[in-house]
């Protein structure tokens, strides 16, 4: 079912109709590296059109009016849950939002069930959020009538988070073919940079992964006998030394160090990880004059990234989390329309 006749009563989503037209839409959202270049392109266009309407006096659209979102997390989420909540909302569609803790999940009720019940009750996407790598592919292996986005499975994969990401830097920079951008951190464990590694290399940019070598992914670190060269994520440089890393960079990514690492045996001592790799003032002076900072959230402020920085000029974590909204919007939208669905993933 084609939205065209209801968007034509509202410029921004008119346009954000145009713009999903480009590339046919896909039933599900897992991670960006079946995305093409083109795609995200497209996504960050329609978002464009939906930051239009965060903008208004009245954030309200009729786009989706009749649709059934629903917001299956299974780990907590504030950030991620209330955009996708807020961004159904905005477009007038109805959003369930459903938690683990009083529901058949108690139960013992399986997560495929799950799915099941609510694609039978008529839901036209589930977003899911699941500690175990893998669980919305599960879900949209088996589900034929309703779309799933990945809000985050494990430490495997956050495209939406990557989404947004990609769209700040557009936004700020113009551009993002070309641009250096540093991911320092926990990158072994980060669901957040794998997504971003996929959309980053789609899109162009050049990608330096920076942190301690124990939080750094052992096939990329390993450059005879890993990747070969014709990988997608072959041009992707590894360093452990963030002064050196940060030379030139356009975008800083810091990623958050989790407590649980520094008693696993992955870090010295905390005090070590804030001197050789925290995001300050100081390293930040071998980056470009218009550097953006980011961060994924919730920060460690003092740890990862300092205080200064953190609310500083160049910090864009604030809009990050505004642009999320329009991100997801831009997806529901494309996965409900429906338009020359062709059942991709």
């Amino acid at each position: 079912m084609s939205l065209t006749p209801i968007l034509k009563t509202d410029s921004a989503t008119e346009e954000a109709s145009r713009m999903a037209q480009r590339e046919k839409s896909r039933r599900h959202v897992l991670d960006l590296d079946d995305f093409s270049a083109s795609e995200i392109a497209s996504v960050l266009d329609t978002a464009r059109a939906m930051r239009e309407v965060l903008q208004r006096d009245i954030k309200k659209v009729p786009t989706l009016r009749g649709r059934v979102v629903v917001t299956l997390f299974y780990e907590p989420s504030t950030r991620t849950r209330v955009s996708f909540e807020e961004a159904g909302k905005v477009l007038s569609a109805d959003v369930i939002n459903l938690s683990t803790s009083g529901s058949s999940v108690e139960k013992g009720e399986s997560l495929l069930n799950t799915g099941l019940t609510l694609q039978a009750m008529g839901a036209s996407v589930v977003v899911i959020r699941h500690p175990h790598s893998g669980a919305p592919y599960l879900l949209a292996r088996h589900l034929e009538r309703m779309g799933v986005i990945n809000a985050g499975d494990g430490l495997h994969a956050h495209p939406t988070q990557a989404l947004l990401d990609l769209y700040t830097i557009r936004e700020k920079l113009g551009s993002l073919a070309g641009l250096k951008v540093v991911i320092v951190g926990d990158v072994l464990h980060s669901r957040v940079a794998r997504s971003n590694l996929w959309g980053l290399v789609k899109v162009g940019a050049r990608v330096t992964l920076c942190g301690p070598a124990t939080l750094l992914p052992l096939d990329l670190l390993r450059r005879n006998g890993g990747l070969p060269e014709e990988h997608p994520l072959a041009s992707v440089v590894v360093d452990t030394d963030l002064d050196r890393a940060i030379e030139g960079a356009d975008v800083v990514m810091a990623l958050r160090l989790q407590a649980e690492r520094q008693n696993s045996g992955f870090l010295p001592s905390l005090r070590e990880y804030v001197r050789r790799w925290q995001v300050n003032e100081a390293r930040l002076a071998n980056a470009v004059p218009h550097v953006l900072v980011m961060h994924p959230g919730p920060m460690n402020e003092g740890v990862e990234i300092s205080t200064s920085i953190a609310h500083g000029d160049r910090s864009v974590i604030e809009e990050q989390v505004t642009n999320g909204v329009a991100i997801r919007m831009a997806l529901l939208y494309q996965l409900c329309s429906g338009h020359g669905s062709t059942g991709a993933s």
